[in-house]
């Protein structure tokens, strides 16, 4: 029957390299299942091709790819810290599988499906959340706080951690560590059944062991593999919210209108609309590092696309920006290779990013803004002028049959 062991790591980590290098030297296993899945695996390798800033640019992943490079640039900061790069562990289980003669099987679901379910788990108040403690981590990396790596790998340190984060991000932690235990364990299974006699030892991150072990032992328990692949289905609630301001809008400008106010106060409720967006848009772009032809442009569509739900002021700032700097498409590998964050916001293509998810936040501020203080800035009270101008829309409407 088949044996399967699992060596749980930390990622940074010079023991845990040491560790898998003796593992399979002991273990002698037929296969390496590593954590990893075929896109890391060629990036581990550097044989895997830069994306372009068309790529980019399509995709439209803004948000999801800065928080993806902030944690790719948390980890690595750690690792330069305590001397090791970042998947050490799983280079060496590769270098001494391929020198052994030893078959590699990559159990890890693809990072682009992993990613892609976290980001959408999250919800608005989730990604804020996330962005913060990141934000936070990456503070705390930076100003040289000392952090005990091979304590990462104590089952109670992991439990602590993992309860931690579970209870900061209950849909965040289903997507990152749950549904992957499950994955790589419906891979084990199958090499296992692959391999009726074999021996294989299994490479993952120390947070990943107790969950893929204990659906190892009663397999009944693992959720049905088509569950864990392809985009989680949710509702898009930045559209609902998008159309939700749209008619808004629109039933806010019909109300003065109709209220007898005067359309000079219409036209000062348009206009303070098209400020505010524009102003906070652009102040944004300008905070990234972006070109003052990059804030122009914010400025210019952002009360427009503040109307769109399909279009963000960011995007379009974000092109510009790509236009005006012309990002060579070795600034993908650049970002991955930084030391400190003022080095990542000087590349071209980390401030195309970084244009478009400040862009849009400062335009959804100014929409935000726009609701709190447009009666104050117009000195009408919104009771009464909403409440003739139903009044009246009512009377205007019955006019019409």
């Amino acid at each position: 029957m088949a044996e399967i062991r699992i060596v749980g790591t930390a990622h940074v980590s010079q023991q845990s390299v040491d560790e898998v290098r003796a593992a399979i030297g002991e273990f002698t296993p037929d296969v390496v299942a590593i954590e990893l899945d075929p896109s890391r695996f060629q990036a581990l390798k550097k044989q895997a091709a830069d994306p372009t800033v068309k790529d980019v640019l399509e995709v439209k992943n803004f948000n999801s790819l800065l928080v993806q490079w902030l944690l790719a640039y948390l980890q690595r900061k750690i690792g330069f810290d305590v001397g090791v790069a970042p998947g050490a562990e799983m280079k060496a289980a590769i270098e001494e599988a391929e020198k052994r003669g030893i078959a590699i099987a990559l159990v890890d679901r693809d990072i682009r499906v992993t990613l892609l379910r976290f980001w959408n788990s999250l919800g608005f108040v989730g990604k804020i959340k996330m962005f913060w403690a990141l934000v936070v981590s990456i503070a705390e990396v930076d100003s040289g706080e000392e952090i005990d790596i091979e304590s990462l790998k104590d089952q109670d340190v992991i439990d602590m951690v993992m309860a931690e984060f579970r209870k900061f991000s209950p849909n965040g932690a289903r997507a990152l560590i749950d549904e992957r235990d499950a994955f790589i364990a419906h891979q084990l299974i199958l090499l296992k059944a692959q391999r009726p006699e074999g021996k294989i030892l299994a490479v993952v991150g120390a947070g990943h062991r107790q969950g893929i072990t204990g659906y190892l032992d009663t397999p009944s328990t693992l959720p049905a593999f088509d569950s864990l692949v392809g985009e989680t289905r949710s509702l898009p609630w930045g559209k609902i919210f998008g159309f939700a301001v749209t008619g808004l809008f629109a039933f806010l400008l019909a109300a003065i209108g109709f209220s007898g106010v005067g359309l000079n106060v219409l036209f000062e409720a348009f206009l303070f609309w098209v400020i505010i967006h524009g102003v906070l848009s652009g102040l944004f772009v300008l905070l990234a590092g972006g070109h003052p032809y990059s804030a122009l442009t914010c400025f210019c569509v952002a009360w427009m696309t503040s109307l769109n739900p399909m279009l963000h002021a960011g995007w379009i700032g974000a092109y510009v920006e790509a236009r005006v700097r012309k990002p060579p498409i070795t600034d993908f590998r650049k970002i991955y290779e930084t030391e400190s964050i003022s080095e990542m916001a000087k590349i071209p293509l980390f401030k195309v990013v970084l244009v478009a998810a400040l862009g849009n936040l400062g335009s959804l501020l100014g929409t935000i803004l726009y609701f709190i203080f447009v009666f104050p800035v117009l000195a009408i009270d919104p009771g009464v002028v909403i409440s003739d101008g139903i009044h009246n829309m009512g009377a205007w409407a019955a006019g019409l049959f």
